[in-house]
């Protein structure tokens, strides 16, 4: 059971980028990538991890570039994006905008979008374009690993920073080499040196991915909570239930939970080392002093860090394979939604209703989206979803928009 579990989690979790994607998160992206890493680990393979770092990647997103890379996306972006209504604007000070209106069904979004992680991971959409090693992005945070067992593998990995510095100077962006990171894992590692452009990588011992230190983070996460329950302990006057559990709440339990699905610690006297955390919490509260950890646990109404873990586990394993259930359903409207947006696109962007024009352009752009889906089809609902986007573009055909449906599919 568990074995199916796993393929099911790492079949939802294969697509490289997880930022602002559904059911993705900091968390999937480090489970994905780091599963791929233990296990060349575990196989006696010696491995090496390089973090690589934008320079200001946010701030330095070429307008004019990533509009002409949006119109060589999709020819049609005159039907969706009116020029008239796109204007970039750079004020010195308060960041880049995009005041963009963009129809979606019935629906327009609002102008004056802020532009940020959509932009950046738009840009960076085709950056693992002939990467040979594994190539994880999330947003800006880029990480490339290989197995380095043989020379082979040094030179492949030396090949993909190239491709990588490559894309970076084609795409207006650049690398801050000073905190690009390099991690040799394995024992017999030979610790090969790589460069990016003509600077090399630093090597690191550990390095921090995505907020989490997925090499003994338990320890971490306990040197970082204790003086913040002590400076909770000084600062604050009142020791009732009311005010300590929320404070232990909201600043506390972040930092022992941020993605211990990842690291959750397996020894006993690490497991002791997050639990000590809590006991100290809950032992400051008034009235609690000299029960036991267990009952103040059951008078808090609260669970053991371990209970919690394990609860979060469960969590996210259930949205996994829930989500990838719904997915196959969730594909067919998408895809019907889709395909029913470029037929609004031809409609509007084309004058010519007849045949030899329509049929074509519903063939070569709206019919493959539908068909993209077809494994999902297993319901009426989604079934008659297709057939009506098929019925929309057959009454689209000049000459047969009075014809019943039968008719015009002949």
């Amino acid at each position: 059971m568990e074995q199916i579990l796993l393929e099911v989690m790492l079949r939802h979790m294969e697509d490289r980028e997880h930022a602002l994607t559904k059911a993705k998160s900091c968390l999937t992206n480090l489970v994905a990538f780091y599963h791929g890493v233990t296990t060349s680990v575990d196989e006696g393979r010696a491995t090496d991890v390089i973090y690589l770092d934008f320079c200001k990647a946010f701030d330095m997103v070429p307008h004019k570039f990533l509009l002409s890379k949006l119109e060589r996306w999709i020819w049609w972006v005159d039907c969706l994006v009116d020029e008239e209504l796109v204007g970039w604007s750079h004020p010195e000070g308060s960041g880049q905008q995009l005041n963009v209106q963009m129809e979606i069904g019935d629906k327009w979004c609002p102008s004056g979008v802020r532009i940020g992680t959509g932009a950046v991971q738009y840009l960076h959409q085709d950056i693992d374009s002939g990467i040979e090693c594994t190539l994880s992005k999330f947003a800006d945070d880029t990480k490339l690993s290989g197995a380095v067992d043989v020379p082979e593998g040094r030179e492949a990995i030396q090949r993909d920073l190239d491709k990588l510095e490559k894309w970076a100077c084609v795409n207006l962006m650049r690398f801050n080499k000073a905190k690009c990171r390099l991690l040799h894992l394995s024992w017999g590692n030979p610790w090969y040196q790589y460069r990016l452009g003509d600077e090399g990588i630093e090597s690191s011992p550990v390095e921090k991915d995505l907020g989490c230190w997925w090499m003994k983070s338990w320890t971490r996460a306990s040197t970082k909570a204790n003086p913040i329950l002590g400076c909770i302990k000084r600062s604050v006057a009142s020791r009732s239930r009311e005010m300590i559990l929320p404070l232990y709440s909201a600043l506390l339990r972040p930092h022992l939970e941020y993605c211990a699905q990842l690291w959750s610690p397996q020894d006993k006297k690490d497991m002791d080392l997050l639990e000590q955390v809590q006991r100290r919490a809950t032992k400051m509260i008034r009235g609690l002093e000299h029960l036991s950890y267990e009952e103040r646990l059951r008078e808090l109404g609260l669970f053991s860090l371990e209970k919690r873990r394990l609860q979060g586990d469960l969590i996210a394993a259930f949205q996994v394979v829930v989500d990838n259930k719904l997915n196959k359903s969730q594909q067919c409207a998408a895809a019907a939604m889709k395909a029913n947006q470029i037929l609004g696109c031809i409609h509007r962007g084309t004058t010519s209703k007849y045949r030899d024009m329509i049929i074509p352009l519903y063939v070569a752009i709206a019919r493959s989206h539908l068909e993209s889906s077809s494994g999902s089809h297993n319901s009426k609902k989604n079934v008659d979803r297709v057939e009506r986007v098929r019925r929309r573009a057959t009454k689209m055909v000049k000459v047969l928009e009075n014809l019943p449906y039968e008719e015009r599919r002949k």
